[in-house]
């Protein structure tokens, strides 16, 4: 498989706090690569500094081997097809579940879509299984369709990199299984997903590689049946 994000040597500190702590690791196109770890790890840090918000004090975070993020402005980095699902929903209340999806085109505001965009709206929808609410107010969903929603919206702007933040917090089982078979659904050969969770049972049904980050570092990386039996990983973590 092909690297989409290469993490070099990266450190970033927040004044006295090392929040990550010399991390390299390779994130790969057409893989669903898990990052897991106690509170305060480095994960969420790591998505930052993916999506532009902060800025590596060391080393580097590259795109394709050659675009170099730590030194591109967020609203470049979208562009460049790196999107980001947050741990809590952020769709538009007034706005129709449709309408909603045709924002992932990246329009940034409402209009009426074209036919073509209009369809890929739809296509969306479908594979997130909210076609049959498409008229429906997004403020009117329950929470994991909220959820699938926003999936959609980041989905229809066929990112490259997708990353989910805590994707099942809050959810019922059912809802968590629903979503695990959509995010392997979305599994492709040109996009890389990135998931950081803590729900370990969701995390072994979707993961295709597990990343056990501690204190800013890499601790340990494999399947998730090898994480499971890593006796450090045990310690500092899924033993806790």
């Amino acid at each position: 498989m092909t690297d989409a994000i290469i993490v070099d040597d990266l450190t970033v500190r927040f004044g006295s706090l090392t929040a990550i702590n010399g991390l390299s690791l390779a994130i790969r196109y057409g893989e669903i690569h898990a990052l897991i770890g106690p509170n305060g790890a480095g994960k969420s840090t790591l998505l930052d500094v993916i999506c532009g918000v902060t800025r590596p004090t060391s080393g580097g975070v590259r795109l394709d081997h050659e675009v170099e993020l730590g030194r591109t402005r967020e609203a470049g980095i979208a562009a460049l097809g790196l999107f980001r699902k947050f741990q809590k929903p952020s769709v538009f209340d007034a706005l129709t579940v449709f309408e909603n999806a045709t924002l992932g085109s990246g329009h940034g505001r409402w209009r009426r879509p074209s036919e073509a965009e209009a369809e890929r709206a739809m296509a969306t929808l479908t594979r997130v299984g909210l076609a049959g609410r498409a008229g429906v107010l997004a403020g009117e969903l329950a929470h994991g369709e909220k959820q699938w929603l926003e999936i959609a919206m980041v989905v229809a702007a066929a990112p490259k990199v997708l990353m989910l933040d805590e994707p099942v917090a809050g959810l019922s089982d059912e809802e968590r299984d629903r979503t695990a078979s959509l995010v392997r659904e979305l599994s492709a050969p040109d996009c890389a997903i990135v998931v950081v969770e803590h729900d370990m049972d969701f995390v072994a049904k979707i993961a295709d590689r597990v990343t056990v980050l501690h204190e800013g570092s890499a601790l340990f990386e494999g399947s998730m049946d090898k994480v499971r039996a890593d006796q450090r990983v045990i310690d500092v973590y899924l033993g806790r």
